[in-house]
Parts: C-alpha cells; sequence; structure tokens
C-alpha cells in the first residue's frame, strides 16, 4: 500500500501558495521524515495527505485512488494523524484518550467492544503508558499528554501513521521510546510521516527523508543523502558540520 501527493499546492491566501507542486509517497513499512525551516510547509503538507486540507492543486492519494473519494470513515480507518497539540473537552483519563483512536470502528450510538478496549490497552503498553491508565489527561505532564496522544494514534490501527513533531516537547529518553516503537511498527507493514526540527532523529529513525524549504522539496531521499551540511544550510540558512565516525550527527557549526 502506498500514501501519495502529486504535484501538491496549497494557499491559505489565493495568491500566496504555501505549497508549490510537492510529489511525495510513503509506502507500507517505511518512515518518511519531512525536515525544513519554520513556515516551510511540512505541517500544511501532512495535513493534506491525511486529508485535513484539500489542496488547491495537485491530488493526494491511496494506492490507485483519491483520498477525496473516500469517505471520513474508510479515511480514518487508512490514515491516523497526530497533531502538534490535543486538549479534549473534558478531563478524560489517559485511557479514555487513547481509546477515541477507535472510533472510526465503533458504529453510531455504540459504545467500544472487547477488540477497541484491548487496542487501546496495547498501544498504552506499547509506550510503556500503562501505569498512566487511569490517571485523568490535565493531570499529566506535557510531555506524558503527548505520548499519549500518540499512543491514541497507534490504537487507531491505521495502514498510515502521520506524526505531526512527535519529538517536540519531549526529553531525549522519551523521543527515543516514541520514534523506536512507531520503528519497530513498520516491520508490521505500517507506514509513518514525521515531520519534525530534529535532522538528528531523521537520521537515526528515518527511511527517507524530504527537505523543504520555502513551500517546496529541496531533496528527497536516503537519511545519509539528504541530511548533510550543505543541504541543510541551503534550507536553514546556517552552516552546518557532520561529526562521528560511527553514528553521525549534524550539528550547527560555530562560526
Amino acid at each position: 500500500m502506498r500514501l501519495w501527493a502529486k504535484a501538491v499546492g496549497y494557499a491559505y491566501v489565493p495568491g500566496k501558495p504555501v505549497l508549490r507542486g510537492i510529489s511525495l509517497e510513503v509506502g507500507s513499512g517505511e518512515a518518511l521524515f519531512l525536515l525544513g525551516p519554520n513556515g516551510s510547509g511540512k505541517t500544511t503538507f501532512l495535513d493534506c495527505l491525511g486529508g485535513l486540507r484539500r489542496p488547491v492543486e495537485g491530488e493526494v492519494g491511496l494506492d490507485g485512488r483519491p483520498l477525496s473519494a473516500l469517505s471520513p470513515r474508510a479515511r480514518a480507518r487508512a490514515i491516523a494523524y497526530v497533531p502538534q497539540f490535543h486538549e479534549p473537552p473534558f478531563n478524560f483519563t489517559a485511557w479514555e484518550v487513547v481509546l477515541m483512536g477507535r472510533a472510526p470502528y465503533v458504529r453510531l450510538l455504540s459504545q467500544p467492544g472487547a477488540r477497541d478496549r484491548q487496542a487501546a490497552d496495547r498501544a498504552l503498553q506499547t509506550l510503556g503508558l500503562s501505569a498512566l491508565r487511569g490517571r485523568p489527561y490535565y493531570t499529566l505532564s506535557g510531555g506524558e499528554r503527548r505520548l499519549v496522544v500518540v499512543a491514541r494514534g497507534l490504537a487507531q490501527g491505521a495502514s498510515f501513521l502521520l506524526l505531526d513533531e512527535p519529538d517536540a516537547h519531549l526529553d531525549p529518553a522519551n523521543q527515543h521510546r516514541v520514534l523506536r516503537a512507531v520503528g519497530e511498527l513498520l516491520g508490521t507493514g505500517l507506514g509513518v510521516v514525521v515531520t519534525s526540527h530534529s535532522p538528528n532523529n531523521a537520521l537515526l529513525y528515518g527511511s527517507r527523508v524530504a527537505l523543504f524549504a520555502q513551500g517546496r522539496l529541496l531533496a528527497v531521499g536516503s537519511p545519509g543523502e539528504v541530511v548533510t551540511p550543505p543541504l541543510l544550510e541551503q534550507a536553514y540558512g546556517i552552516p552546518f558540520v557532520l561529526v562521528g565516525d560511527g553514528p553521525r550527527a549534524v550539528l550547527p557549526a560555530l562560526t
């Protein structure tokens, strides 16, 4: 299965596009990282991939079908979207927030079944959050809330998981916990698209990387091909250096 975008353009204000001719695809078992500076179009593109925004140009599709041809329920069963921020209207428990990911499988006026409850439990366990199961959501730390929302995305059981900056506001250990757990699920056929401000996380956890700049694709390829000082300097406007002989990292150059 593949999720694709062909020549996608988008504008919040007519005549001022924030995306220009973006063509990308992600397949089952692949983690695609979207890198680029603030305002480069990463989140807007992720919204288009998830069906939250309809492109003003081009098309997004799932295998051979345009995404616009799918019902909201069918789309939600295929694509799970985890936003940067989530504020439920009531103080649900962590488990109840995760259980919300099962909404595409629950019929109108019905209650979640045993399979839905088990999926919520598995998602919490995958991220090591079982101890938070009964905690009210608003009593959790910012990082814990972030992890719970990612668990909700996992519980949805979709073929593709779209994560908008899942490593933001998390300490290094919890960044590793989330991205490692997602990486392990690639072996089950899950396809993942991640927006991030961490080139090093893309190096460590990405299958491919797309580098955005001013609403366009600057480069697409393997992490080693894209996460390089010359390309990062073009995107971010500051020099970078590559360090390490084994595992590599990129750092802003001290000038």
